[in-house]
């Protein structure tokens, strides 16, 4: 897929935001509680502040919106994997903010992941993160032992990433 720009892709993974609805391996974090916490973390969640404080680059500065195409990389020692996604459904309720991608062509997995924040009666704010992830096709395949370990270990950032 060298070469085809990132709105050239095609999905590699038909969800539609059912990570998001609570489909997936899901993992879920107090990141703290009250109205400051609350405000930064519905903030951060749209602002793709999970993925960049747990050491992925967004270079896109734009809002999450539904069908919004990004380029996400991780840095593993000296590699740079760039994952191209697309944003495929959006929350943003008074208690209850967050997003879902689904993974394009040349993502080193297919699937999808959503990253949503929510504040309980107590005014506890937690961070849910779910994935539901695939083999890529071709050659990409043969990585995705390496990309489940990835995966566990970065969930674990991930749900550090807002406290």
């Amino acid at each position: 897929m060298t070469g085809v720009t990132l709105a050239g892709r095609m999905a590699s993974y038909d969800g539609g935001g059912v990570t998001l609805a609570g489909g997936g391996v899901e993992r879920s974090a107090c990141v703290g509680s009250g109205d400051a916490v609350w405000a930064s973390a519905g903030r951060e969640v749209f602002r793709w502040g999970v993925k960049t404080r747990s050491g992925f680059e967004v270079a896109d500065e734009r809002l999450v919106a539904v069908g919004n195409r990004y380029w996400i990389v991780a840095r593993i020692g000296p590699l740079r994997v760039r994952e191209p996604v697309e944003v495929v459904a959006v929350v943003d309720e008074v208690d209850r903010k967050g997003f879902a991608y689904r993974t394009l062509e040349g993502h080193p997995i297919r699937g999808e992941e959503a990253f949503e924040v929510s504040r309980r009666e107590d005014g506890s704010v937690w961070l849910t993160v779910r994935s539901l992830t695939r083999p890529a096709t071709g050659v990409r395949r043969v990585v995705y032992p390496l990309a489940r370990v990835a995966q566990v270990f970065y969930r674990r950032r991930y749900l550090r990433a807002l406290r």
